[in-house]
């Protein structure tokens, strides 16, 4: 069997004089590619990589959206104790779309308390605004669930889907 490479050191000529690779060759160049496939998983770690930061995800803003939306609701249950059955099961479940988005995204859920201000813009004393103010907040979080559904790859589509559903169904709660 005749190989060629080409490496010039190392090779021997048969008497025919075909030339053909000393076995001290074939080991060497056996090194060279055991060695680059060795560094070749190096790529992956972060040794060869550039300092930029990563981009965020897309669905993040999505989570920070979700946790005001839930703030909103529990304020207006606490300024209005007779709303806050109907407003309590509706800011939970936007806790669980920010867990779930968090968990998705691989963004960790902020540790205080989401800032309520603007969720409602609203008098706390004025209920029927602070209705109107949160079918405002849900229709614009729809809005964006919705867009964020259209815009997801596939395997994001069904939990972009049951968030902008449930914003919907949160309309209607709040009638």
């Amino acid at each position: 069997m005749v190989l060629t490479c080409p490496v010039v050191m190392g090779r021997t000529t048969r008497r025919n004089g075909a030339s053909e690779l000393s076995r001290r060759a074939v080991l060497g160049v056996g090194a060279l590619l055991a060695l680059g496939g060795a560094a070749a998983p190096l790529t992956g770690c972060g040794l060869f990589d550039s300092d930029e930061p990563p981009t965020p995800d897309p669905l993040a803003p999505m989570i920070d959206e979700a946790l005001r939306l839930a703030a909103g609701l529990r304020a207006a249950g606490v300024a209005h104790p007779d709303l806050a059955d109907r407003l309590t099961p509706l800011a939970e479940a936007h806790e669980a779309h920010a867990a779930e988005l968090a968990r998705v995204t691989g963004t960790p859920l902020p540790s205080g308390p989401a800032a309520s201000s603007g969720a409602t813009g609203a008098s706390p004393t004025d209920r029927a605004a602070t209705l109107t103010a949160l079918r405002h907040a849900e229709r614009a979080g729809r809005d964006t669930a919705s867009k964020a559904c259209a815009e997801a790859p596939a395997d994001r589509v069904a939990l972009l889907g049951s968030i902008t559903a449930a914003r919907a169904s949160h309309l209607e709660a709040l009638k």
